[in-house]
Order: C-alpha cells, then structure tokens, then sequence
C-alpha cells in the first residue's frame, strides 16, 4: 500500500518509520533540513530509539521536497503537523492542517486522509464540509516524547474517527505495527477530537492535584512525600503520575487544556477552568517560595522538560525563571541544548563545574546526578526522580 506522510515531527516520523515496514512510505516536512536527514537514514528528531531502530531495520520511505510528489497516488494520507496554540485567538493554529488538506484535494487525490495532529473538537467534520470531501477522519495520537516509537508498539489503545470502511482499514494498519493487541475504538471524528483533548486535559488536572498537594504541604511545614504515598495507595488513585514538579508543560498539555477550555465556550464548567488557572498558580507560589528564600545568584538547571527530553518549549521551569527574573535578581541557566550565550537576556553557562560554584541557589525541576555533589544548593518538588 502506498502511504504518505505530512509532517516529519515525532509523531509523523515515528509512525511512518514503523508503517514502512509493511508499505511504501513518502514523507513531506517544510524543513529541508529533516529531509535531507530521512534520506541519509538517519532521524530528524531526538529519540534514542527511533534512531536505534533505523540502524537496525529495514525501511521503506523516501523524504520529499515536493508535497504533491509525496502525495502522488497514495491511498492514505496522514496530516501531522504542528497546532500550536495562538493565545490571540483563544484557539489552535491549525493553517498547517487546512493547507495539506487544501492541496491534497486540489490534487485531485482520491486518498483517505487521516488528521494525526491535535485539533478542536469539531473541526474535521467542518473541513469535511468545507471541502466537500468526504474521505477526512481523525485518529489521535498518545505519545509520549522521547518514546514514541515504543508508545506506537504498544499504543494504550487505538482510536479511530471512522466508523466506515477505510476507517476500519486504516485501524488494521496501526495494528500491524503492534507488538500488544491493543484495543480499537471506532467512532465519529468529534468523538475522537473529543477523547484526545480530554484525556490531556486528565492528565494535566492529575499533575494540578499533586502540585497543589505539595504546595499545602509547604505552606504547612509537613511532608510531601508521606502524604502522596498514603493516598497513592489506594488502587483507585494509583501510585503514578504523581511526582511534583513546577507545573505541568511541554508541546501538548498546556495547549490542549486552554483548547478544550475554549471549546467549552457555551457549557457551564469549573473543573476545565480550574485545569488551566491551577497551572498559573502553581508556578506562582513556587516562585514566592524560592524568593522566600533570599537567593542572590540564582542558577536554573535545563530549560527542558524533564530528563531525557530535548523539550523547551512550554517548560515550566521558564515561567519560574521569568517571574523571579521580574525581582531584579540575576540568574545563570546551564543548558547544553542551546548554543547562544544568552536565553532572554539571561547568561548561558557551559561550564557545569563553574555553574554550580557560582551560584548560590539552583533550580531543577528534575534532580539529576549532576546535581549530587551541591545538593544543598538544590531547589526542586521533585520527590521521587522518576521522570
């Protein structure tokens, strides 16, 4: 089957690395640099295991230059390019999305085309309207960053936002590519736009409780961790996701919580709301902490994140730095992924040795073995360094 591929971000390359297994796979990205890298067989992105995988596998796909060379007689076109969130117009960006779709059909493709990138809910079965083109369906992605070619394997489920045909066609091959026998729901694109917004959302309210937990627990000279640990036993609450941290980041909870919030426009809701102030909130009263503190030269360990992740976008941690930043006091950030001598007028140290001499307290909001030998120096809510 020959399959194409918009969008050669973690979520497009690491299933159509695994799709080409079985099919022929095209791969379209704006960025000629990521091209040029899938054509030397090597991955545009960061992940240890994709690359791995590529050293070691077989593949079938070629990058293009051209979106409608890549899309030429495909019979399944999957759209996963970015929808960041616009904070002007209280909703995603999706002009990525329309204009694939747009050029797809002024192709005259006759493929059925699946939106892998997160969108409102709703918003396929406008396009579908709009284009007057019936073959549009939705299926969400549950991905995990530094791990998504293992997440694709062993999805927690597959969901499909199709009930017809070439929906249960293409739910068949997400299930080649799995090593468990994960379970496919069918259902309509609203639905599944539906599924993938609010379980984003559950997540990120899960860190909210747990954040707020810790900030009682501050606020009341008690500890934490014995608090988390009595209540995460129960098997109805569970005994994950609950390790502290600044707030919850990264490319998708902070923008699918503000677009389910928007989508919520006309319902009557508190908890949605409450998701998205709480994070505010949250980096708010950390912040107050720490200069309760009295700090002078305040280092930030990694801009990312958390370990393992070469994410810096909507990092927590920046909204810790930008409202201590505001006090007037200085602050040196260690963080070997960027190689600019300043971060937002702030000094980027290279030296790991003299970043931690020089500073007199440092912010992680994920301990790491570089930290061990300043570890009274170290300010983070992070317990149990599982992430």
């Amino acid at each position: 089957m020959k399959i194409a591929c918009i969008g050669a971000g973690y979520v497009g390359f690491s299933l159509s690395v695994l799709l080409s297994k079985y099919h022929s796979l095209k791969i379209y990205d704006v960025d000629s640099k990521k091209t040029k890298l899938i054509n030397n067989n090597l991955s545009p992105i960061q992940d240890k295991e994709i690359s791995k995988y590529i050293k070691n596998n077989k593949t079938n796909y070629i990058a293009c230059d051209s979106l409608n060379e890549a899309i030429f007689n495909a019979e399944y076109i999957i759209i996963a390019t970015p929808t960041d969130y616009n904070e002007k117009t209280n909703a995603f960006d999706t002009s990525s999305v329309i204009q694939s779709l747009k050029t797809i059909i002024r192709s005259k493709s006759k493929a059925n085309i699946i939106i892998k990138s997160t969108v409102p809910v709703g918003f396929t079965e406008r396009m579908k309207q709009k284009l007057k083109y019936k073959k549009i369906f939705f299926s969400p992605e549950f991905l995990r960053e530094g791990i998504s070619l293992s997440d694709n394997m062993n999805p927690s489920r597959i969901v499909i936002g199709s009930t017809m045909q070439e929906g249960k066609k293409f739910g068949k091959l997400l299930q080649q590519i799995c090593k468990n026998k994960a379970q496919v729901l069918y259902m309509s694109s609203s639905e599944a736009e539906a599924v993938k917004l609010f379980s984003n959302s559950f997540l990120a309210m899960r860190i909210a409780f747990f954040n707020e937990l810790d900030s009682f627990s501050i606020a009341n000279n008690i500890e934490t961790k014995k608090i988390i640990k009595g209540v995460s036993l129960d098997h109805r609450i569970g005994d994950y996701y609950n390790n502290p941290s600044f707030g919850y980041g990264g490319y998708c909870l902070p923008k699918d919580t503000k677009q389910l919030l928007s989508n919520y426009e006309k319902v009557p809701n508190n908890i949605i709301r409450a998701i998205v102030d709480a994070n505010r909130t949250r980096k708010d009263f950390v912040s107050d902490h720490i200069l309760s503190l009295k700090p002078k030269n305040i280092g930030i360990y990694r801009l990312t994140m958390k370990n393992k992740s070469s994410n810096i976008k909507s990092s927590a941690i920046q909204g810790i730095m930008k409202r201590i930043k505001s006090k007037g006091i200085k602050i040196t950030i260690y963080e070997p992924l960027i190689n600019a001598k300043k971060f937002f007028n702030s000094k980027i140290e290279k030296d790991l040795k003299k970043f931690k001499q020089e500073c007199d307290l440092i912010i992680a909001n994920r301990n790491h073995r570089d930290l061990n030998s300043v570890k009274e120096k170290v300010y983070t809510r992070d317990l149990f360094r599982i992430n």
